[in-house]
């Protein structure tokens, strides 16, 4: 798991591969002033920051199905005395570990 400060170097490597970068102000179109890059950078940093500590969240979401999903696979599971709903969600679990 990177560290802010590691992922600000690869944010600021990124974003000096991008230049020139440009913004439309007033409908004109202006290449980013260095504090224009400089924001560039930390916003890159952080964002690549919240998808290393948070993203396992929305990809867990995503991959637990609906929960109409879920009480059928319940059903079944009471019906036919298998534990396919709580393997289903351990391996999810699995395939999107909290980080450390």
């Amino acid at each position: 798991m990177a560290t802010l400060e590691e992922l600000t170097v690869i944010a600021t490597q990124e974003v000096e591969d991008a230049k020139p970068m440009y913004k439309q102000v007033n409908n004109e179109r202006l290449e980013f002033s260095q504090s224009d890059y400089d924001q560039a950078i930390i916003d890159k940093a952080n964002s690549m920051w919240n998808e290393q500590q948070f993203g396992y969240i929305q990809a867990r979401q995503e991959a637990y199905g609906s929960i109409a999903e879920q009480l059928d696979m319940m059903y079944w599971d009471g019906v036919n005395g298998t534990s396919t709903w709580a393997d289903h969600i351990a391996q999810v679990k699995a395939d999107n570990p909290k980080p450390a």
